[in-house]
């Protein structure tokens, strides 16, 4: 059984990292998880918004187990470890619905990357985040320095990814990288995900959709998706569907 939880509470999603002896460091199969939840996140109409976290209060994700990874081939490491993982980021990123990062303690390296691929992040007073890799002679694989270059200022991130500097609570949300710090990180995402609750899914999902467009998020898919949202509610859709069914011409009004 995977070390990473999917666990729903009526309209709110939780995904819950469950490695604390590791400091919720992700295994392989807590990758694959989080891919199989992303699919289930996305196919429920009934989940509004996703909360994701950490068991424990000493790290959120200390980043990617290293045990899972240092005996891999070069080629193994790039295509199987960090491509993979990658897609898996990115799906979670993708999302339709609005999601919150739950950062309970440190989020160091993959860890950032899956804090970073959340719509927004609240977090512990008392943590930090930080990009380890080249410690050991890696560099960020999971949208690190991709995803977080548009997140934060360029010299910051070489402060984290280049020196090994850690970034504070307060820091990062004076960055705007997170949107609140607070002793109880649980308790002020729970309030949010209440008041996306009173939103329309529809709209959230579009602004969702826009937003990513707008900054480079999967913009070719984004783009097309809301074209196709778009024709899918026109009539001539209807009518071209049912003329392909009835095997006739289609009389197509414009609307």
């Amino acid at each position: 059984m995977s070390a990473l939880h999917l666990e729903l509470n009526g309209p709110v999603a939780q995904l819950r990292l469950d490695n604390p002896s590791k400091l919720n460091a992700l295994t392989g199969s807590m990758l694959a998880a989080l891919d199989a939840h992303c699919a289930t996140l996305e196919r429920d109409d009934d989940i509004r918004i996703v909360l994701v976290s950490g068991e424990g209060t000493r790290a959120f994700c200390a980043g990617a187990d290293i045990s899972e990874w240092a005996g891999l081939s070069p080629s193994q490491f790039a295509r199987n470890w960090v491509r993979e993982g990658h897609r898996i980021f990115d799906r979670l990123a993708r999302l339709s619905k609005p999601t919150i990062a739950v950062l309970n303690g440190h989020a160091f390296g993959g860890g950032l990357e899956l804090a970073i691929a959340c719509d927004i992040r609240i977090m512990a007073t008392d943590a930090t985040l930080a990009l380890p890799e080249a410690g050991v002679g890696i560099v960020p694989g999971w949208s690190g320095t991709q995803r977080l270059a548009r997140l934060l200022p360029e010299p910051v991130l070489k402060e984290m990814a280049l020196f090994g500097r850690r970034l504070s609570a307060l820091r990062a949300c004076a960055l705007g990288l997170v949107a609140e710090v607070s002793d109880d990180p649980m308790a002020v995402a729970s309030s949010i995900a209440k008041g996306v609750l009173e939103q329309s899914p529809r709209a959230t999902e579009i602004a969702k959709y826009m937003i990513h467009a707008g900054v480079g998020e999967d913009r070719d898919a984004m783009i097309e998706t809301l074209g196709s949202g778009m024709i899918g509610a026109s009539d001539d859709k209807t009518e071209g569907v049912a003329a392909f069914k009835e095997k006739r011409k289609p009389k197509f009004t414009g609307n």
